[in-house]
């Protein structure tokens, strides 16, 4: 006899699974259409991620250039750049000066130019950034964005995927969104950076970076679109819940990150260059390549309070 059609269950019990559409909208809504001029984007996505041609990043970046690539980022959240070869540190700080101050990493290693932080994985040297994470939410004014620039590859591997935290927010439950309005999360690098230090290096670091209160839902401090904003490794609790109900809703909420229609992946090639906005989207740099060499070099841009 004939089973009748029924809709496939999950197997676990879990908001991250879900059938069908997802609603994914590139910017806020009645943002006006944006044109370019100068540069030449291609998508990668319908709504996160963009290769960007006709601009030549190691000469003078003009007014009109400027505004043009603080749009693009603000359209498509990262965006990505070919062949920029014979680019040089001082290039690299001249782009970033295009959205705002450098700030270093206090525990990334400091390349020969201030602001640069270069990062060189090998068998040595392990990469740890293969995790969900939002740059710098343990500061108290989280980093606004981040160039990153590829000095030596892998034949193969080493990718870094981004995740827009826009549509981990729009596609939640109206029920979730109404039960995490107003509330703040902790962040803290202690669990994550401190696992490898000495109880006196940590406490040297703690004198600086205490741990911070973030809203669980922000604005965008440029476009006021409303994103989620807790990451695995340095979001520690939501204030004023019990552990039980800390770690049933931050596990639901994390995983957001992980719906791969939320994502964009980059294929690194030497001389490319990724943009990100670092309040719009989380990253995670594919560990796939051990024990080849990967090194990179990256600048983050200041950024402001968070509300």
């Amino acid at each position: 006899m004939a089973m009748p059609a029924t809709t496939p269950q999950p197997v676990l019990d879990k908001p991250l699974l879900h059938y069908g559409r997802r609603v994914l909208e590139r910017t806020a809504p009645d943002t006006p259409r944006a044109e370019y001029r100068l540069l030449d984007v291609s998508p990668l996505t319908p709504h996160i991620g963009a290769e960007v041609g006709g601009a030549d990043l190691t000469g003078r970046i003009g007014e009109d250039l400027a505004a043009e690539l603080r749009q693009a980022l603000l359209e498509w959240k990262v965006i990505f750049f070919r062949d920029q070869r014979d680019f040089t540190p001082e290039h690299h700080l001249a782009l970033a000066g295009v959205w705002g101050v450098p700030e270093a990493n206090p525990f990334f290693p400091k390349s020969e130019t201030a602001g640069v932080s270069r990062l060189a994985k090998d068998a040595m040297a392990v990469g740890q950034e293969n995790i969900w994470h939002s740059d710098h939410s343990f500061m108290a004014a989280p980093a606004l964005g981040s160039v990153l620039r590829a000095v030596e590859v892998p034949p193969a591997g080493g990718d870094t995927m981004w995740a827009d935290m826009g549509a981990a927010y729009d596609n939640l439950s109206e029920e979730m969104k109404a039960r995490i309005e107003g509330l703040t999360a902790v962040h803290d690098w202690v669990p994550s950076w401190g696992a490898v230090m000495t109880e006196e290096q940590i406490a040297h670091f703690r004198q600086s970076l205490p741990p911070v209160e973030h809203p669980v839902v922000v604005r965008h401090p440029r476009t006021g679109r409303k994103l989620l904003y807790v990451n695995e490794p340095f979001t520690t609790r939501i204030v004023g819940l019990s552990d039980e109900e800390n770690r049933e809703l931050l596990d639901a909420l994390v995983l957001q990150a992980r719906i791969p229609e939320y994502q964009v992946r980059f294929r690194w090639q030497p001389d490319s260059l990724a943009i990100w906005d670092n309040i719009a989207v989380q990253r995670y740099a594919i560990n796939d390549y051990y024990p080849q060499r990967r090194v990179m070099e990256r600048i983050a841009v200041a950024g402001v309070p968070l509300s």
